[in-house]
């Protein structure tokens, strides 16, 4: 008998569900249109309480929510648009920078220099309809806001474009969440339905993928003959073809493309907590002008996110009694992938080395979905 704890079958590996979170990445926090007026809005990533706001011009700010003086939740008080007040001891922070400005109690010969102290604060930007957090540590350290990554952005190929959002809560950790968001053989499965795929449509897929900074791409090519929803492009009479990137730490990112027609979309599955996630899909496109896209894309994009969070609900359970799961050639290897380029970014984080990539060039998978 085979177990999990002991994998000698050929071309199988086993991978550990460790949940371990990545920092050093921006992640997206809220909507945009969560944020309004001077109110203060909650949110929690990687288990690290926010409190957002907009300020006096309207620019998004994060702070870390809990006052350093008595671990008081700043969501509680209030923002005149420049700081933020808590409202167990009136102390004030600068909203951006989290730096204290000033504190009702203490006199005028205080010795105390209120603005040594700081609550903690995160880098906060705007794109594509959402607040992102450039999580760098739990604490919202100070840190070289002029070093980190750009804010991600949603590749558009026009400046006429409709774009749409969907939401979804997963009870799982980080590492179910994206391996499952990258899994090409549970469609026909999980997802079967007369406008997607069925068990009958299966058949073999060759796909080519290559490195790219920390992730891989699933070159360009015509997307697959029993993918239904691609097929309504050949209206435009051009070429289809699709690209898919996965990116560290939880992104994937498709871009289809239909001669000067396009359609992208992007999907995060963001840590809450260690158990909890929350999936973020947001979709850009200049086809279909004269067909109401969004409200069919949400009904059954709903539908299908619907599917998958059942799928982790159900599996929660076998989880906790066999953390290491089997994942097998080629049809798991993406997840191979990203749990090494996952270990790689946490090696280099603590050794200061370069991160070393698991693909040093291309390479061609099958499997049958």
């Amino acid at each position: 008998m085979i177990t999990n704890q002991s994998i000698s079958i050929p071309g199988v590996t086993a991978s550990s569900i460790d949940g371990e979170l990545l920092w050093g990445f921006w992640y997206p926090a809220l909507r945009s249109d969560e944020l309004r007026g001077r109110a203060l809005v909650t949110s929690t990533r990687m288990d690290v309480p926010l409190v957002l706001g907009r300020d006096a011009a309207g620019k998004a700010f994060a702070l870390r929510d809990v006052c350093p003086h008595r671990a008081f939740p700043l969501s509680a008080g209030s923002c005149d648009g420049q700081t933020v007040e808590c409202t167990y001891h009136g102390w004030r922070f600068d909203a951006h920078t989290g730096q204290c400005r000033e504190i009702p109690s203490i006199t005028a010969d205080s010795k105390l220099q209120c603005d040594r102290i700081f609550a903690g604060s995160f880098p906060c930007e705007e794109r594509d309809g959402y607040v992102w957090v450039y999580l760098a540590n739990p604490e919202g350290r100070a840190l070289d806001r002029t070093t980190i990554s750009p804010v991600p952005d949603l590749p558009k190929f026009s400046d006429d474009y409709r774009i749409a959002h969907l939401t979804a809560d997963l009870n799982c950790n980080m590492d179910t969440g994206i391996t499952g968001l990258m899994d090409p053989a549970h469609g026909p499965f999980v997802h079967q339905s007369w406008y997607w795929r069925s068990r009958r449509s299966i058949r073999e897929k060759q796909k080519t993928f290559e490195p790219i900074p920390n992730g891989f791409r699933m070159s360009s090519h015509a997307p697959s003959a029993n993918s239904g929803p691609y097929k309504l492009l050949r209206i435009y009479g051009e070429e289809v073809t699709t690209q898919i990137d996965f990116v560290l730490p939880n992104m994937r990112t498709e871009q289809i493309r239909c001669g000067k027609y396009w359609f992208t979309n992007r999907t995060t599955v963001t840590p809450i907590r260690r158990d909890a996630c929350r999936l973020d899909f947001v979709a850009a496109w200049n086809l279909f002008r004269w067909f109401p896209v969004t409200p069919f894309l949400k009904f059954f994009g709903k539908r299908f996110i619907a599917q998958d969070q059942d799928v982790i609900e159900r599996q929660q359970p076998g989880l906790k009694v066999q953390p290491r799961m089997m994942l097998i050639d080629d049809a798991d290897r993406q997840a191979r992938w990203y749990f090494q380029l996952k270990a790689a970014y946490l090696v280099s984080q603590q050794t200061g080395a370069p991160m070393a990539h698991p693909l040093d060039g291309p390479v061609t998978l099958k499997w049958r979905s």
